[in-house]
């Protein structure tokens, strides 16, 4: 079973702002965990939306619509995710609870949502 760990972004990665060197070295030693159990798939951090754009499809024949970032809608925005292979949901469960808070300030939030397998 495949899950992806999302985590949310705050006024911080929006704005680019690195994280701290504590936790740059607690999310290192937490993917290399992940690896040691066999059970990483990819783990990344993305880019602020200034940097990225947004498609909306047409309605009834319109053309696609391209917006450029930023975007002001942060409470939907991801920072970056893990992607990882386990048995069950409960190992998926296990491994959110051991990530470091992903912005170190005692308010990260993790999403989990298992991968559709088709």
């Amino acid at each position: 079973m495949r899950f992806m760990m999302i985590v949310k972004a705050t006024k911080d990665s929006e704005a680019g702002k690195p994280p701290s060197r504590q936790l740059l070295d607690a999310m290192s030693k937490y993917k290399e965990q992940l690896k040691r159990a066999g059970v990483l798939i990819t783990a990344e951090d993305l880019r602020p939306t200034v940097d990225g754009f947004r498609l909306a499809q047409p309605v009834r024949g319109g053309k696609v619509q391209l917006t450029d970032g930023p975007f002001t809608d942060s409470k939907g925005l991801i920072a970056g995710f893990t992607l990882i292979d386990v048995r069950s949901r409960e190992e998926a469960v296990e491994w959110a609870l051991r990530m470091p808070d992903p912005h170190g300030l005692g308010e990260g939030e993790i999403e989990v949502r298992e991968v559709k397998e088709t």
